[in-house]
């Protein structure tokens, strides 16, 4: 697996490892990670995103607290073999609930139109 599975907003409000840990936590409710499935190093990601180790270790130490992660002895990190996607759309989307609710907050701030919002992020969507 390749440390650019991750994408990582340095300028982000959110800190980098938990958007490491959020996209972990979807990936794998998504079924793009399986279980048992092998995680890049932490030396990996950190040298491919340019970020501090201790970042990295830090969201695979909580994904490893919350089951999404286990340790295995001379593989390294791995999805946890509980872990399983997420059943039918409506558990995907719920993980999306907090970051909708959040542009529509930020939406209705800038009183933006529904249909502007709409339309740029379907054009996000198919770009």
């Amino acid at each position: 697996m390749d440390a650019s599975i991750f994408t990582i907003q340095p300028n982000a409000a959110e800190p980098i490892y938990r958007q490491l840990l959020g996209q972990l936590g979807r990936m794998i409710a998504g079924g793009q990670l399986a279980p048992g499935e092998r995680l890049p190093s932490v030396r990996e990601v950190a040298g491919h995103h340019a970020i501090n180790p201790m970042t990295v270790s830090r969201a695979y130490g909580l994904a490893e607290s919350e089951g999404l992660l286990e340790r295995r002895r001379g593989v390294g990190m791995v999805v946890a073999t509980q872990a399983a996607p997420a059943a039918g759309d409506q558990a995907r989307m719920a993980l999306l609930e907090p970051a909708a609710r959040e542009l529509v907050r930020q939406a209705r701030e800038l009183e933006l139109p529904i249909e502007s919002v709409l339309k740029r992020i379907t054009s996000l969507w198919e770009g």
